[in-house]
């Protein structure tokens, strides 16, 4: 919470409690709205940490801490405008949040749930649940399906691929537009086949409950553009592609 130690002195100061740390900034130490407050703050037993460039001045005198925010000279052409001294108060400022950010193990997923609406969160909150397409919007086809079924299957749910499961909808393959081309450049003869022949057998899965992120990571370490998602006994409940993704900002 910020004070303002110009108004401290005219009530701002009952913001302050005996459960707080003040830290205090001013440059020199001595600016007379700063000195104002300081014997309420030690009446009150509330612990300062001063940030200043003088260590003798008053501040950091009634200071528990004295950080140094000293600098040779300021940016200012006359030495007098506070400039340089000012950005080594912000550059100790960001190092004291980020020693109380390690010190309480402060982790991504932390900051995600502040800044939701940012990449950062999307990133970090967002679940392989949260996009993945369920129900119909699966391509599912039996291992005994044709290969005129199986391909009809793939272009009427537009994701590049298809899986190949049991009854029980556990997943046995895989077959996508990669593996459509490679058999048409083999010049094989696809009316003949089924798909439990034409299918890649274990094919990578995701959980439904990992980070879309991490489907992010897999396809791109794999190298291709759909993903089969299982849930927590290993049976398909999903499927998604890079603009599944793309569409929920995770790319």
């Amino acid at each position: 919470m910020f004070v303002h130690p110009g108004e401290a002195s005219h009530g701002d100061l009952g913001m302050i409690t005996v459960a707080d740390v003040v830290l205090m900034i001013s440059n020199s130490g001595e600016s007379e709205e700063v000195a104002a407050i300081l014997p309420v703050l030690k009446r009150l037993g509330i612990p300062l940490i001063a940030m200043t460039a003088h260590g003798r001045s008053t501040m950091a005198q009634h200071a528990h801490i004295w950080i140094d925010t000293a600098v040779e000279k300021e940016a200012c052409p006359l030495n007098l405008a506070p400039t340089a001294s000012t950005t080594a108060q912000l550059a100790m400022g960001d190092a004291l949040a980020v020693a109380l950010l390690d010190a309480r193990g402060f982790r991504p997923e932390d900051f995600a749930r502040s800044h939701p609406g940012g990449s950062l969160g999307r990133k970090l909150l967002t679940h392989v649940a949260d996009v993945m397409r369920t129900g119909d919007a699966i391509p599912t086809v039996p291992p005994h399906a044709t290969f005129s079924e199986l391909m009809r299957e793939m272009s009427a749910k537009g994701l590049g691929a298809t899986a190949v499961v049991t009854e029980e909808n556990a997943v046995l393959g895989i077959f996508t537009d990669g593996d459509l081309r490679r058999l048409v450049e083999q010049g094989d003869d696809l009316r003949a086949k089924t798909a439990f022949d034409v299918m890649q057998v274990a094919p990578t899965t995701i959980a439904a409950r990992a980070l879309a992120v991490d489907a992010v990571e897999l396809m791109e370490a794999r190298r291709i553009t759909s993903l089969l998602v299982v849930d927590e006994a290993g049976l398909l409940c999903g499927a998604l592609n890079s603009n599944d993704l793309m569409r929920a900002k995770v790319i």
